[in-house]
């Protein structure tokens, strides 16, 4: 079996990102499953550990690598504008409140890292909670976005019923998209809900398991969809 696109794959830093996180979350899985047989199987325990503590070092290291992210969002955001190009309002109010979280995102995560790593004196619990929030916030108005999108297609794919067969495959092969990618959010909010303060929804109440299956699955889709040439110009912690 080739391994050449792997290697490709590795090669791009978007391409390196999402093996990087899958590896992480698949981890986190794994681990997590192998922790709960401890009280009867010692070396399921051992290996488990071990898994959640790669885990958090694969964590550990997307998040220095996301300190060189705010540039090629500000790009994205900049390119985008307004959304002039969409043609739906909807569609282009809810993308560009989605731009700006994800660009706040970005420095908040950076000064919570720096406070962890006493590069600077200020206390990071509230950061990370900030950036939790941001992240949480964009992923629901994606969700939004692909409901929308979905709503659009489906009229389109009636109002094309009695054109080619080339124009209903294209408008269904991007409902495909638009579901995966409104799966995918859900994965990532569950586990942003989780991360939140205590009290809130079903915060803290995610076994490690849990946590790396919604992230495992989001994960896939992404590099579905990333091999599909689908993916965006953001990132997913």
């Amino acid at each position: 079996m080739s391994v050449e696109p792997l290697v490709q794959l590795l090669e791009s830093y978007r391409g390196r990102d999402k093996v990087i996180r899958t590896a992480c979350y698949g981890s986190q899985l794994v681990g997590g499953l192998l922790s709960r047989k401890a009280e009867t199987d010692v070396s399921s325990r051992r290996l488990g550990k071990r898994l959640l503590l790669f885990s958090a070092q694969l964590s550990h290291c997307r998040t220095v690598l996301r300190l060189f992210d705010d540039l090629s969002m500000l790009a994205y955001s900049h390119s985008y504008g307004l959304g002039g190009g969409e043609e739906d309002a909807g569609v282009r109010f809810v993308s560009v409140l989605s731009n700006v979280a994800d660009q706040l995102y970005y420095p908040c995560e950076h000064i919570a890292w720096a406070a962890d790593a006493e590069l600077i004196k200020v206390k990071s619990d509230k950061w990370w909670l900030l950036s939790t929030v941001l992240w949480g916030t964009s992923l629901l108005l994606g969700i939004l976005r692909s409901l929308r999108v979905l709503l659009l297609l489906k009229k389109k794919l009636q109002s094309a019923e009695d054109g080619g067969g080339n124009s209903r495959s294209h408008i269904r092969r991007q409902m495909r998209k638009e579901v995966l990618s409104v799966l995918s959010n859900v994965a990532d909010l569950s586990n942003a809900i989780h991360w939140m303060p205590p009290g809130f929804l079903w915060s803290g109440r995610f076994p490690n398991w849990l946590v790396g299956l919604m992230g495992t699955i989001s994960s896939l889709i992404g590099l579905m969809q990333m091999n599909a040439g689908d993916s965006d110009g953001t990132d997913s912690p």
